[in-house]
This record gives structure tokens, sequence and C-alpha cells, in this order.
């Protein structure tokens, strides 16, 4: 029991020490993209466009595939179920409320933790063993400002744009399948879409994901920081950060979602 309790002890004091330094880190970038402008610390657009770049035109290809076969999926699943109660012009409002409320943000959001959110903690942890990020701040360099700031901008700009890509993609993918399966005209599927659709549940989804990219990038970077351990140590903070961060967006999803879904009128 002791020893039970002890390990509940030490696993809750690195909990809160875990989130004390992903709040710092988020506090310290937050102010210089607000603060610093204003006291002549410019931003890094070129570095955050190079980033822009890799997280967000480089993944347009995977995200819009994913989400045409998940469009695809749902379409086939509400067509099975509710072809049994003669209701099959809802498969139209399951697509895409489906897609533009839950499966758009969070399916793009697990793919960037993938791809960038990865190799934030790669990047900045194999600097961190190298010794560059001591380097940096003895040139008198903020690293956060110089390493972070930059994958900041690039994802909060780019993660609502996929989840765009990814909620259009979606869509058209319900739409093959009616059209292909249900004949439907695809003007007619449209229609129907642009009815089903509230302004509300595309907004709700692009704020989910502003969500997601201030969760991707703070835990990217924080573990990058934090690493120990030479080459094995920047393994192990790369599978921490992938690990922690779909575990968070995924929490941050349901508390969203409780939230979007208890604030309406149902």
């Amino acid at each position: 029991m002791v020893s039970l309790l002890a390990l509940i002890g030490r696993r809750s004091v690195a909990l809160i020490e875990y989130l004390g330094g992903i709040s710092k880190l988020f506090f310290a970038s937050t102010y210089w993209i607000v603060i610093g402008p204003l006291r002549g610390k410019t931003l890094r657009w070129r570095a955050a466009m190079r980033q822009m770049a890799v997280v967000g035109f480089d993944a347009v290809p995977i995200v819009s595939l994913i989400s045409i076969f998940i469009g695809v999926i749902i379409a086939m699943q509400g067509a099975y179920a509710l072809r049994k109660f003669g209701a099959l012009n809802y498969v139209v409002n399951m697509v895409a409320v489906t897609v533009t409320r839950e499966l758009g943000p969070l399916l793009t959001a697990i793919i960037v933790i993938g791809r960038s959110g990865s190799s934030f903690a790669a990047e900045i942890g194999t600097m961190k063993v190298s010794e560059e990020v001591d380097a940096l701040q003895t040139m008198g360099l903020n690293p956060i400002r110089f390493l972070v700031v930059p994958r900041y901008l690039a994802m909060l700009i780019m993660l609502p744009c996929l989840t765009t890509v990814a909620d259009t993609a979606g869509v058209m993918g319900g739409g093959l399948f009616a059209v292909l399966n249900m004949g439907w005209s695809l003007r007619s599927y449209l229609t129907k879409t642009v009815d089903a659709l509230l302004l509300r549940d595309i907004v709700s989804g692009l704020i989910k994901s502003m969500i997601f990219a201030v969760i991707i990038t703070k835990i990217g970077c924080y573990e990058g920081f934090t690493v120990k351990g030479g080459a094995e140590g920047v393994g192990r903070s790369t599978t921490a950060s992938v690990v922690k961060s779909i575990f968070s967006v995924i929490a941050a999803d349901m508390v969203f979602t409780a939230f979007f879904y208890y604030g309406s009128d149902h």
C-alpha cells in the first residue's frame, strides 16, 4: 500500500511538473507573438513560411486521400443502417455533420501529429543533445522565439486550413458513394449537404482545430526541449510526443464536443 501511494504521489508530481512546463512554454511563446512585436522583436515570418510548407502544403495529399476514404466509409455505414428504415436521405446529414464537427478536425490533427508534431520533438531534441540550443542562448537568441514561435504560427494557420481541406474531401467522398451507389446526382447531393449543415457545425470544427494546433505544438516542442540521454533520448521523446499529443487531442475533443453539445439547443 505504501509503495502504491508513493507511486501515485510520484506520478502526480510528475504530471503537475509536466503541465507546468507546457503552460510556461505556452505563455512564453504567446508573449513573443503578441507582446514581442510591440517591443521591436519582429516575428520570423520567413521561418514560419518554411514551416507552413512542411506542416500544411506537404500534408494536403495524405489528408485529402484519407478524408475521402472516411467520407465513403461513413456513407456506406450510414446507408447500411438507414436503408432498413427507408431514411437514405439522412445519409447526407450523417456525412456532413460527422465530418465537419468531428472526424475532419480530429483525423487531420492525428495525421499532423504523426507528420509534424513528432518532427518538432525530433528536431528540437537533436538540437538539445548537440548543444545547439545552448549555443543559441550563448549568442543572445531566445530559443523559444527562434525555434517555437515559427512552428506555433505555422500550426495555428495551417491546421484550420488542412481541416477545411479534410471537410471538403470527406463530403466529396460521401458524394462519390451517393452518386455511384444511390443514384443521386452530384448537384442534388451538394444541395442536400448545404441544407444539412449549419454554420456552427463548420465553426466548431475550426475552433477545435486551433485548440489542437496549440496542443500539438506545445507538446512536440516541450518534449524536444526536455530530451535527455543522446540519440536514445530523442527517440523516446519523439514517441512520447506522439502518444501524449494523440491522448490530449482526443481528450480536448471530448471536452469541446460536450461544450458545443450542451451549449446548443440539441
